[in-house]
């Protein structure tokens, strides 16, 4: 046994060490071999060396030279460089050299959000064919795993993949299936990140210096630091071993009902405001990316109100993070779920997707609407396919300049006339169309009381419809697919689903003062 003098010496010794030992030049793991850098656009380039140190970058015959400040940072900008490569990214400095090949030059997408973006490509229908058909050597692959905490991290563990039949498996299928539309159509390289995390809220997201915007979110990041500071690993560590004495009762009850929930720490929880933010975001803030692509809102499904809120600003927080202007963010808005009716409803799901179309205020965004794509009672619809076809349109006419159908109809203005209300939509570009029946579905209709009955309706225009009910004299509002899970039949002649709507303005259901 070490005498308390020779620890003493041991322990000064490891602290000599760690404050003389020379720091080696590093990077965050989005930098690896095999990555993708951002055409058409500097690139930022940044790491950790010896404090004053000089750091030269070089790729394809630039040299740009930064110096490490106190703390060891240095950061530095690439030129602006078209598609191609391979190239050959080199960092050196008197404390080391990294090199990175295998470097392409292209389009970078962030796909990001909760369970639905996170479904691998292994879990969708014909996931035999698409894998078996992901020779592309062009596309390339990272994900970012799951890390919640309030600390900005540096890194993470990971590195870029050459997509294949062996790496695209457990990728994120929607964001696999978009980026093999964008290079199919593009014939540039194409780099994915995936920063998913199945059942996160919006709130992990959003920087927790950002997110008390208002009362309703300063309660909840209170809450959050309350439960945190009340959590010490004694006490997580109790209430797993009770889960787990829980779930192996429920194994042998042999139940068919859902198994207890593994309890979640709230210091680390993926719904603790700021912890995807630093524990996810943090390391990839600044790489050069074209924009990100979003699906997720189910966890907020009972708060949908205060969406309204937090999902623009998460949208503006990750957009002054990366210091890259406005860039392109679109997202799925969520899709039919649960027992289909014909009825008029209120509904928590259609709350949320008006808040996701209130988003649409801000400059560069759009939603793929997805109405009629999922299985109603599944909540992870697994025809990915169809979804990527709906999202990747947005970009390739917006960004890319490629001529495609890329917008949804949507509702513009109504018109009272003869105890009818006659809607009028935009972006209807091949007219409007009643799929499967003659008859329009999803409409309902209500008076000055606000009570809404199902309504007839009729296609009178190109881009108008009529709607009314004889039960309804004196008409005041239209509802459209207002519903967790509408029968509702609306289309343009191209396949893009009308968006569901209302035009009143009655108090939502899930607003929470």
């Amino acid at each position: 046994m070490q005498s308390h003098s020779a620890r003493f010496v041991l322990g000064l010794l490891l602290i000599c060490t760690a404050t003389y030992a020379r720091a080696e030049i590093t990077l965050p793991a989005v930098f690896s071999d095999h990555m993708v850098l951002q055409r058409d656009r500097s690139n930022p380039v940044w790491g950790r060396a010896e404090p004053g140190e000089t750091v030269t970058v070089t790729l394809a015959n630039q040299n740009h030279t930064a110096t490490a400040n106190a703390e060891g940072e240095w950061r530095t900008e690439l030129d602006p460089l078209p598609a191609g490569g391979p190239h050959t990214l080199s960092v050196s400095g008197t404390s080391g050299q990294r090199t990175f090949t295998d470097v392409l030059v292209g389009e970078v997408w962030i796909c990001s959000g909760q369970s639905n973006m996170f479904w691998p490509l292994a879990w969708i229908h014909f996931s035999e064919l698409e894998i078996a058909s992901a020779h592309q050597p062009q596309i390339r692959l990272l994900t970012v795993p799951e890390c919640g905490t309030q600390t900005p991290q540096f890194t993470f563990e990971g590195q870029w993949q050459v997509c294949s039949p062996q790496t695209v498996s457990q990728f994120s299928a929607l964001g696999y299936l978009f980026g093999k539309r964008l290079h199919d159509a593009l014939q540039v390289p194409v780099g994915l990140i995936n920063t998913s995390w199945g059942g996160a809220a919006i709130a992990g997201w959003v920087p927790r210096e950002k997110f008390a915007v208002d009362d309703y979110h300063a309660r909840q990041l209170e809450s959050w630091d309350a439960r945190a500071a009340a959590t010490t690993d004694a006490k997580q560590q109790a209430a797993l071993a009770v889960y787990e004495r829980e779930l192996e009762q429920w194994k042998n009850s042999g139940s068919s009902g859902r198994p207890p929930r593994k309890p979640q720490d709230p210091r680390y929880s993926r719904d603790r405001p700021g912890n995807i933010f630093n524990g996810m975001l943090s390391p990839l803030r600044g790489y050069g990316i074209r924009g990100v692509i979003w699906y997720q809102g189910e966890s907020n499904i009972s708060h949908a109100y205060h969406y309204r809120t937090s999902f623009p600003l998460m949208i503006e927080c990750w957009r002054e993070a990366w210091g890259q202007g406005d860039f392109p963010f679109y997202w799925v808005q969520l899709p039919n779920h649960g027992p289909a009716t014909n009825e008029p409803t209120e509904s928590e799901w259609a709350e949320l997707r008006e808040a996701q179309s209130m988003a649409l205020r801000l400059p560069h965004t759009g939603q793929a609407i997805t109405i009629d794509t999922a299985e109603g009672r599944n909540l992870h619809p697994r025809n990915k396919q169809l979804v990527a076809d709906r999202l990747v349109v947005l970009p390739l006419r917006r960004d890319y300049g490629i001529k495609v159908d890329a917008d949804s109809p949507t509702y513009v203005s109504m018109d009272i006339r003869d105890g009818k209300i006659i809607l009028t939509f935009d972006h209807v570009d091949l007219g409007l169309y009643a799929y499967d029946t003659e008859e329009p579905l999803g409409f309902a209709v209500a008076g000055e009381d606000g009570a809404y009955v199902r309504a007839q309706a009729e296609i009178i225009s190109r881009n108008q419809i009529a709607v009314w009910s004889e039960s309804v004299p004196l008409p005041a509002n239209v509802r459209y697919a207002w519903a967790d899970n509408p029968v509702a039949n609306i289309q343009d002649r191209n396949g893009l689903p009308l968006a569901p709507f209302r035009t009143d303005d009655h108090a939502a259901i899930t607003h929470h003062d």
